[in-house]
């Protein structure tokens, strides 16, 4: 179907605007889905962890190759081998339960398989993660239909108009809830897979 909001001068912008800021709210949902902890080590884990940097908080990946050589380990590699502290530290205190140790150059971090309690935990939090992102998308759906609104008093557009782009808005908000659900659903499934 095409769009027809694209085909109305004064709203072809707003459509564009929308897109996009549903769009960034699904890749920062997938963001989530990287970073959360499964029984698996993934390069990912550690991307929500930053370390204190010369006054600067550097996120892992910028001042160490990260690698999983293994499916219960996580090596991080440091650019500068003066970080191996601050790094090792930062991993440590990042309050997602990870046991670092470090031989001066490499620091390995070993990924125990998760608990029953602890999937459970991981697909809780996820939960509420989505329900932020649901919130974010609904947020910019009502931005959107106040923005169709406004044109229509201001006599930019008919009634016509205004009813079809409020339609075309839920459309779209409904086809990103349903793919942030969809996400959710493959990683609550792999959360819980033993």
């Amino acid at each position: 179907m095409a769009s027809q909001m694209a085909n109305i001068p004064a709203l072809k912008e707003l459509q564009g605007q929308l897109t996009t800021r549903m769009k960034k709210a699904v890749e920062d949902f997938r963001s989530s889905l990287l970073a959360a902890r499964t029984g698996r080590a993934s390069v990912h884990m550690l991307d929500n962890i930053r370390v204190d940097y010369y006054g600067s908080e550097m996120p892992i990946n910028q001042l160490a190759q990260v690698t999983t050589p293994e499916a219960q380990l996580i090596l991080v590699q440091p650019f500068d081998q003066g970080t191996v502290g601050l790094i090792e530290k930062a991993i440590r205190t990042s309050g997602q339960g990870f046991n670092p140790m470090h031989d001066g150059k490499v620091i390995r971090v070993p990924i125990p398989p998760m608990t029953e309690e602890r999937r459970k935990e991981a697909v809780k939090n996820l939960a509420g993660v989505l329900e932020d992102h649901k919130t974010s998308i609904r947020n910019i759906r009502r931005d959107g239909n106040d923005a169709i609104k406004k044109a229509a008093k201001d006599k930019l557009i008919s009634a016509d108009d205004e009813k079809r782009a409020t339609e075309e808005t839920q459309q779209m908000t409904d086809a990103e809830i349903k793919t942030l659900e969809d996400m959710f659903k493959v990683k609550e499934k792999e959360l819980m897979t033993v």
